[in-house]
């Protein structure tokens, strides 16, 4: 069972998940393309790492004792964005340039051009890899810094993933927490019908992580499996979160079709309304 948590840190973790909700359509809208979809998915456990877990200072993003977070689902970058926008990475209103011509906000995550983003992703399944390497820097260097990467299940089924399982195992990196948005859909349709991952738990648990499955979109859930996260020893954790792809946008929620389209201009008053927007 979760712990409690005070009702006023839940509340405000709310009306963060609602506040990048409405700036990931307002802004694949505004783009004309985009990911909603895993970005949605993505909303909450995103919210919990930079408004709670996360050890940052958005007016030094290059600060060595800070955490790292790496997007592995590089796709999702609207999403990130929004959290790092209302974090104080940079002003809000950069947001809405998205994928334009000059933009430091690209399509996928660049660390070249913004500050704040640990590793350019979106060629799947290197964001683990990348991890890997940050552990063991901290380590080698004896920082008591953490290094968090959120997986996309869809890139699971590709084989450098797993290496990366394999190599944050057999080094201990206990400083090392995954966080995989199973949302069970990919670009193409379902998972389970592209290249079935389950028992995925197991699977992982076999790799040598400490495996934790919980509700994606339930803060008290996220912020207990952080929390014992970081009372695991000598094997890295992965947290196993089932979400829904749109979650938060009815006609959007477990539609594959959600993966890679931005939405119109009635889809966007629509979406807005249901998240509270009067428009």
């Amino acid at each position: 069972m979760a712990e409690e948590y005070p009702a006023v840190l839940l509340q405000e973790l709310r009306e963060r998940a609602l506040e990048i909700r409405r700036d990931v359509l307002r802004m694949t809208h505004r783009a004309g393309s985009g990911h909603p979809g895993g970005s949605l998915s993505a909303t909450d456990l995103l919210t919990v790492l930079f408004f709670h877990e996360l050890r940052l200072d958005p007016r030094d993003p290059h600060w060595p004792g800070r955490d790292r977070f790496v997007l592995s689902k590089g796709h999702a970058a609207p999403a990130l964005y929004s959290a790092m926008a209302h974090r104080g990475f940079f002003p809000v209103e950069e947001l809405w340039t998205l994928r334009q011509l000059g933009s430091r906000l690209q399509g996928h995550v660049d660390a070249r051009k913004l500050p704040g983003v640990e590793a350019s992703t979106g060629c799947l399944a290197q964001g683990v890899s990348m991890s890997v390497g940050m552990a063991l820097d901290a380590r080698l260097e004896r920082r008591d810094t953490r290094v968090y990467v959120m997986i996309g299940d869809g890139e699971c089924q590709e084989g450098q993933t797993w290496e990366a399982f394999m190599a944050a195992s057999h080094w201990h990196l206990d400083n090392l927490v995954g966080i995989l948005d199973r949302n069970g859909l990919e670009t193409d349709g379902s998972t389970e019908d592209i290249m079935a991952l389950e028992p995925l738990e197991d699977k992982i648990r076999a790799f040598g992580w400490h495996t934790r499955v919980l509700d994606g979109h339930d803060f008290s859930q996220i912020l207990d499996a952080l929390a014992e996260a970081r009372g695991v020893h000598g094997r890295p954790s992965m947290l196993i979160a089932r979400t829904v792809k749109g979650k938060g946008v009815s006609f959007m929620e477990g539609q594959a079709a959600w993966h890679g389209k931005a939405p119109n201009a009635q889809e966007l008053a629509r979406g807005l309304r249901e998240l509270g927007v009067e428009t």
